[in-house]
């Protein structure tokens, strides 16, 4: 069990989380030193992402239990319909989603964006796939800010093809096909948690207290989960079909 008196070092947390990731282990939340607040644990989520080397102006958005928007930068990356290859790790879980490109900035300002005016920003819409693998046991089950430390739980992502940008407004209802080495693993209407793919991003988007640099042209946001989270116990072939014409191959392999 860790002190709780202890004072907190952002650098040290980052470097444990690498640690663990690279010897794929997990650790219990009880025995990390807890960032107290958001600014906490993004200053360890930083420090995270310069010792892994992220260079991609790829993010997740999504929002804190308390409705607080967070992100996450997707870390590998790769773009391409097909072909992908993705390390995998134990307890590794899948997302298809929708990822949307800028292509214009969404400025920090005072007053609200509206979704109108951030689906205007959106200059392209693809097809994703995040994979998940925490380091820690619980994931965020326990501490919301540990897990954003650990760059919300993000250890993989790939964009696919471009898509009709109606698609942020007609993805949930969308038929979703979703197989593994060949076997379905979900086949149901797409359904975000939200219900409105935009919804984090227009939240993030009026984030007064986010980074300057944050919702820059070019910049590319995945919008959360159409299928939830679906634990894969191998390493394996995946294939995505979203509506009758949008595809995306990848592989999961052996470190």
């Amino acid at each position: 069990m860790m002190d709780s008196n202890a004072v907190f070092d952002p650098r040290a947390l980052a470097a444990r989380l690498r640690s663990l990731h690279n010897a794929g282990k997990l650790a219990p939340t009880a025995s990390f030193a807890l960032p107290a607040d958001l600014r906490h644990a993004m200053d360890a989520q930083n420090f995270l992402a310069a010792e892994e080397g992220i260079t991609s102006n790829a993010w997740k958005v999504t929002a804190s239990p308390d409705g607080q928007a967070v992100t996450a930068p997707l870390h590998p990356y790769a773009e391409t319909d097909s072909g992908a290859q993705i390390p995998w790790a134990k307890g590794m879980k899948f997302e298809a989603e929708i990822a949307v490109r800028l292509g214009k900035d969404l400025a920090i300002r005072e007053s609200n964006y509206s979704r109108a005016e951030v689906a205007d920003a959106v200059a392209t819409v693809h097809l994703g796939a995040e994979l998940l693998a925490s380091a820690i046991e619980e994931s965020g089950r326990l501490s919301f800010f540990l897990f954003l430390a650990d760059r919300l739980g993000n250890c993989g992502y790939v964009l696919g093809p471009t898509m009709p940008k109606a698609l942020i407004d007609t993805a949930t209802g969308t038929q979703l096909k979703v197989t593994f080495n060949g076997q379905p693993i979900y086949d149901a209407p797409a359904q975000h948690p939200k219900g409105d793919v935009l919804t984090w991003l227009v939240g993030y988007a009026n984030d007064r207290f986010r980074p300057e640099s944050s919702l820059k042209a070019g910049a590319l946001i995945t919008t959360g989960t159409l299928c939830g989270a679906i634990e894969l116990a191998s390493p394996g072939e995946i294939d995505i079909l979203l509506g009758e014409a949008s595809r995306l191959h990848l592989s999961l392999i052996a470190k």
